[in-house]
């Protein structure tokens, strides 16, 4: 089984990589991979990088493949931020990385996940690394969309594009690689809108089932401005909920990792010198909560989104298949009681709430207005 094995519908993109590897005049120093959530744009530069460290051209089972694609190859460094951005901290090693020659590998790879997410200061440090490139050092960057990333940084970057694969393509892989029954893997790839990882979550998660339910049930219960207020009040506390479950735990391990580290295990109080560590540490666990919080909240408006994309769809007679298929009897109800005009409206509700939360509004104001324009209008 091959590196390129498992990503799914990204033919066009997969073949002009392997040219890459085995074509010296194909490589080019700095690649920007791009495609909407769930297209497996990190997945697809993985596979890459262990590609180019492998002599077969990614084999998929020999020791470079294998370590290239689990994040331990000494030659693959793998940037990955669960902050909000990715600070300059974090890539000033990478620069003067960049330099240096592989310790054993073909290729020095540096893979940047969330390239979107460098902010203005950040990309000018990594420009510099892009314009005077060593001769074996590639970077591989991941963003949703070409104008995500800095002007200066894509135009110094060969583009990768990728599409979101067919439902098709994803409901085999799940019957295939994880043995899911056809008709539930066809309900989930529809409602995950091809992405594979969350239809796997789906698929093989009674309780992810549950809580998407809950979601879509915010459509029909909003009657009018209380009904919103609350529907947001628990959605917010939900997605609280949700990111504490899954940080909570992680913090208090590293937490009693850095005080076991510095010689402070057991103490009572936290000794002046060292209380800068640790709250550095608090600071950094706080971001990557606020990160856990908004991505589950823009799930939920994306999945809100296929919703009302479904009420549009009936209301237009459109001969296009449900993403929501076990949501059908809710999509028919609204599309019944509401015009494709006020559809739209609400369409451009959810849009906006999520250009909010990206813009650092308080989530609960954000998700309030949100619900406030959801509920139905005379």
């Amino acid at each position: 089984m091959s590196v390129w094995d498992g990503l799914v519908g990204q033919e066009p993109a997969i073949t002009e990589l392997q040219r890459a590897v085995v074509d010296p005049q194909a490589m080019t120093h700095a690649w920007l991979f791009t495609g909407p959530p769930g297209s497996g744009r990190s997945n697809l530069a993985r596979a890459f990088a262990a590609a180019l460290q492998c002599a077969q051209g990614g084999c998929g089972s020999c020791h470079a493949c294998t370590t290239a694609l689990r994040g331990t190859h000494p030659d693959v460094t793998v940037v990955a931020t669960e902050g909000v951005n990715i600070l300059i901290d974090a890539v000033r090693p990478l620069v003067e990385l960049a330099q240096r020659s592989p310790s054993e590998g073909r290729w020095r790879v540096i893979l940047v996940e969330d390239a979107d997410r460098l902010v203005e200061r950040t990309s000018n440090l990594l420009l510099k690394a892009l314009e005077e490139p060593a001769p074996r050092t590639v970077w591989l960057l991941c963003a949703p969309s070409p104008q995500d990333v800095l002007v200066t940084l894509r135009s110094r970057s060969r583009a990768v594009a990728l599409r979101v694969p067919p439902v098709e393509a994803v409901v085999d892989l799940l019957v295939r690689r994880d043995g899911i029954d056809p008709q539930v893997a066809e309900v989930a790839a529809r409602a995950a809108q091809s992405h594979v990882g969350i239809a796997r979550r789906l698929a093989r998660d009674p309780e992810a089932r549950r809580r998407r339910a809950d979601v879509l049930g915010i459509a029909a219960r909003i009657r009018g401005v209380g009904d919103a207020v609350l529907a947001a009040g628990d959605l917010v506390a939900t997605a609280q909920a949700d990111a504490k479950a899954a940080t909570e735990e992680r913090d208090a391990a590293e937490r009693a990792a850095l005080l076991r580290t510095l010689g402070a295990e057991g103490a009572a109080t936290i000794p002046p010198a060292l209380r800068t560590q640790v709250r550095q540490l608090e600071e950094d666990q706080k971001r990557r909560a606020t990160r856990a919080q908004r991505d589950v909240l823009d799930r939920a408006m994306l999945d809100l989104l296929s919703l009302y994309r479904d009420v549009l769809v009936v209301q237009l007679g459109a001969d296009v298949s449900l993403v929501n298929l076990d949501h059908a009897e809710t999509v028919r109800e609204l599309a019944a009681s509401s015009s494709p005009e006020q559809t739209l409206r609400r369409m451009d509700a959810i849009g906006q709430a999520r250009t909010r939360l990206k813009g650092n509004v308080a989530p609960l104001l954000a998700v309030e207005a949100m619900a406030i324009a959801l509920r139905p209008q005379g």
